[in-house]
Parts: structure tokens; sequence; C-alpha cells
């Protein structure tokens, strides 16, 4: 898929700013589709263990580690490259109890600052749609999990029908993603790196409902929290919702979807 000039920078704007508030707003501290039921299936997919030590890559708001501690007793590290993101999830983190339970730092997914096989799971959620090189992210991933540990996530991807250039780069520039992976080009990365899938699902159709669910939401109930979070531009708010009903209609058409995927470094 071919990638367009979104950088680092770009994304740090977003989860600083306005846009990231609003995504909070509809999808909850865990900013991710399906929330607490999503997590719970990922990590019972993955079977998560009580004493693990879970790295989470782009663990923003640290929402996904305070669930792993709290329902599974793991030790959490997070590593997300937004500042606003990382300083929130200690203030979090604390605020929850688990700041004892808990570390995260501020750095590169791509150059993960902890030592090879430091880990038994790596977690993502929803998030490494975000990452410019998810080859080297994989790699990185493989590096640091001992043998025999898990890499456990689900992202937005490319759906099982593909998405043409144009339609690629809208749904791409309105997000801030560099590109998407698809479900087959993550499996092929990670059978690269030494990994050997064990679960690998399409959750395109339940995709598709969420997005008309956060429509629904923005358009039936939170209209006047989403144009204060945007400094009341109506206009901003149409184009928004523009963009989100093109991203719905990819969804049902199986072009533009979400993936569940758990594999073992061999």
């Amino acid at each position: 898929m071919k990638k367009i000039g979104i950088t680092l920078k770009d994304v740090n704007a977003v989860y600083s700013g306005p846009e990231g508030k609003l995504w909070e707003m509809i999808m909850g501290e865990q900013i991710h589709v399906g929330g607490f039921a999503s997590s719970m299936s990922l990590a019972q997919k993955a079977g998560i263990r009580e004493g693990q030590k879970v790295l989470d890559l782009c663990s923003a708001l640290g929402a996904g580690l305070r669930f792993l501690v709290k329902n599974f007793k793991v030790q959490g590290f997070g590593l997300d490259g937004t500042e606003y993101m990382v300083k929130t999830a200690k203030e979090r983190a604390l605020r929850d109890g688990m700041s004892g339970a808990i570390e995260f730092k501020l750095g590169d997914v791509t150059n993960i600052p902890w030592s090879d096989s430091a880990f038994d799971v790596v977690w993502g959620e929803d998030a490494w749609c975000y990452v410019v090189d998810k080859e080297r992210l994989i790699s990185e991933s493989e590096r640091v999990l001992e043998k025999n540990g898990t890499i456990a996530f689900t992202d937005w991807i490319e759906g099982p029908k593909g998405l043409n250039d144009a339609d690629a780069e809208r749904i791409n520039t309105f997000m801030k993603f560099p590109y998407m992976e698809s479900q087959k080009g993550y499996e092929s990365l990670l059978k690269k790196h030494g990994f050997e899938i064990k679960v690998s699902e399409d959750l395109t159709p339940e995709f598709a409902d969420y997005i008309e669910f956060y429509i629904g939401m923005l358009t039936k109930q939170l209209t006047f929290d989403a144009l204060r979070i945007i400094g009341w531009d109506m206009n901003l708010m149409q184009a928004m919702g523009g963009e989100m009903g093109f991203m719905l209609q990819k969804a049902r058409e199986g072009c533009f979807g979400r993936t569940r995927i758990v594999a073992v470094k061999k």
C-alpha cells in the first residue's frame, strides 16, 4: 500500500490536541474499538497470565496496561512517542493506584529502549496503524521477546477487499495514518521475523458496526460536547462527519477493516 507523508509530529499534534480529546470522548480511555470486551478477548486468546512482563507498544493513555494489571496481575511496561500521552498515562496510573505496577517511557517503538528477551508479551491495540515502519516494529518486538513469547495486537487495516490508492489516501489523511497494513501483510511480516501465527481474525464486519455507532454518538447525543472540543466549528464538524461516513461505507464494502492477531516467537 502506498505511504503518505504523515510523521510522528502529525500524530503528536492529533493526540495532544482537540482530535485526541474527541476520540477519547467517543471511545473512552482505551481509545480503541470494542473497549473492555475487545481487550478481554485479545488477552484470553493470547493466554495472558499473572506475573508476565507485558510491553504495550503505542501505549497511549495507559488504559490497556491498567486493564491487564487489574484483571491479570501482569507487570506492565508502556512505550509511546507522544509526550502528552506518556505524561497522562503516568497520572492516570497513579490515580488508579497502579503506578507501582506500570513503567511508562517516552520513545520510538521501532527502536525499543529495553534489552533483548526482556518481555513475555508484546501488546498493541489499534495503534500500529500510526507507525511508519511496521516491519521494524515487528522485528524489534521479536528482539525484546523471550523465546516462546507472545505478540498480541489489534489494528485498523486495509480490508480483505482492498482499497484503491485514492480511497486509501483519503482515509489515511483524515486519520493521520502513514499507511495501513493488511491482515495478510501482518502475517507475512510476523512469519518473516520468526513468529508462528496462532490467531488471525478479520474483524471488519463488527468494525463497520462500531463506526456507525460512533457516528450515531456524535450526531445524536454528543454534538454539543464535540463542538465545544473543536471550538464550535460547525464546518469542521460536518467535514468530519463526511469522512466518518466514507469510512463506514468502505468498511461495509469490506475494503477498510480491523484485525486481531496473536503469534508466538519460535
